[in-house]
């Protein structure tokens, strides 16, 4: 379905609030009956990634198909990666997952042509309310294209992969928003401004599942014999919320939690072109879920010394490019996407074999993606985006993960996303 456009995306950083009539899937009804029990999301979030960058929102209702819509600016420009021919590689234009994530209440988003991060606040009553918080903080590095953000450390973490390529972090709070940028920590890839991708680039950036440790999924290039790797910082400082005072003495305020200037860096055995990962829930040692370009997927094992090691593989035989992944409470599963193929192939957590095959090829017309990129599950349902081709409009496809039935096919070019867009966070 389409959303209609009632307000022009403001260049400034005032939100500008979009409704859009729904019209409820033939199955509405007898979901939410199905799943009565489950927690649905309360918003779909993801960036324009344009000239001028937006954050968009879209509503999901009670039956967890999509609603209302809104579009804010981040004060930032958006950016566009270079494909192997020189052009602009759209879709997958920032080559990356978690270009925007969710931390609490706020959501941060990467500006890739502006090289800096922007918070917002979301609204307690409105989830398609937002607030910038502070103004965007600029980023020591080239291209940000992905962020991770901690509760737990009030801590915020960009990873960016032009020519100056690695993880600056800071601290942030509610009232003044993000601080300082650290200093680089570089990851010596020999990128340009903007990189050519999508092989040789920083793929995400997130933390594991208790917020000790900061994981970085770098690509290699197997063409030129170029290796890539899982960078691990861990977290210095014990997440206290303490300020000094002039006088020397201790008040409650910001985290003292820093990330660690030094790495961990690993090239499992079996790896080449790692992209988007997530933490298995409850894994101990921790273990982390993660696409390869050059295969399909598998799980990452991350020992004492937060060295990893592959240990399982599911190779892909059919796959064009499997490059993001999401993990469901409900089905203790994950499901990743192909840019090429207009599928969701979901895998195990235990050793990454396939558990089934959504194929959304074979709906109708209307309905048709050329691929999909950045994903989220949420209740009982997977909400994944297509940015289109320039030909084929941005859309949303949700996605019933009990009877694996495409539930609502959401179109979004009447809020001005395109094939520029990125990223997948959900509040719940």
């Amino acid at each position: 379905m389409h959303f209609t456009r009632h307000a022009l995306i403001s260049a400034l950083v005032a939100p500008a609030i979009l409704a859009s009539p729904i019209s409820s899937s033939k199955s509405s009804v007898a979901i939410q009956r199905r799943h009565q029990k489950t927690t649905t999301g309360k918003a779909v979030y993801l960036i324009t990634n344009g000239v001028e960058n937006a954050v968009a929102a879209v509503l999901i209702n009670a039956d967890g198909t999509l609603g209302d819509a809104s579009v804010t600016a981040t004060g930032g420009c958006g950016g566009v990666s270079l494909n192997a021919m020189g052009k602009p590689a759209t879709p997958d234009a920032l080559v990356a997952q978690s270009s925007l994530t969710i931390a609490g209440q706020n959501i941060f988003a990467v500006n890739a042509g502006s090289n800096t991060v922007s918070m917002f606040a979301i609204s307690p009553s409105d989830p398609l309310s937002l607030q910038l918080v502070g103004e965007p903080a600029a980023v020591p590095g080239s291209f940000p294209n992905t962020v991770a953000a901690s509760v737990k450390n009030s801590l915020v973490c960009v990873g960016t992969t032009g020519s100056k390529a690695g993880i600056s972090c800071a601290n942030f709070d509610a009232q003044n928003g993000i601080g300082a940028m650290d200093a680089l920590r570089p990851f010596d890839i020999g990128q340009s401004d903007p990189p050519v991708g999508p092989t040789n680039t920083v793929s995400q950036t997130f933390f594991s599942e208790d917020q000790t440790m900061l994981f970085t999924t770098v690509k290699g290039d197997p063409a030129v014999n170029n290796t890539g790797f899982l960078s691990v910082f861990p977290i210095d400082g014990n997440g206290s919320m303490m300020n000094s005072t002039a006088c020397g003495a201790a008040i409650p305020g910001a985290s003292s939690s820093k990330l660690s200037m030094k790495e961990m860096r690993s090239s499992p055995a079996g790896t080449a072109v790692l992209f988007g990962s997530q933490p298995i829930p409850g894994a101990n040692p921790p273990m982390i879920f993660a696409t390869d370009a050059s295969f399909g997927a598998g799980i990452l094992s991350i020992d004492s010394t937060m060295s990893a090691t592959l240990a399982a593989k599911q190779a892909l035989t059919d796959q064009k490019a499997t490059c993001w992944a999401t993990i469901s409470t409900l089905t203790n599963t994950a499901f990743v996407t192909d840019v090429g193929i207009n599928r969701i192939v979901e895998m195990s957590l235990k050793d990454a074999s396939i558990v089934g095959i959504i194929d959304l090829s074979q709906e109708r017309a209307s309905a048709q993606d050329p691929g999909l990129i950045d994903l989220r599950a949420a209740g009982a349902f997977v909400y994944a985006l297509s940015p289109g081709n320039g030909t084929t409009e941005a859309a949303i496809s949700v996605v019933d993960i009990t009877s694996k039935k495409l539930v609502q096919h959401a179109t979004l070019g009447g809020i001005g996303v395109g094939s520029t867009a990125q990223g997948m966070a959900i509040l719940v």
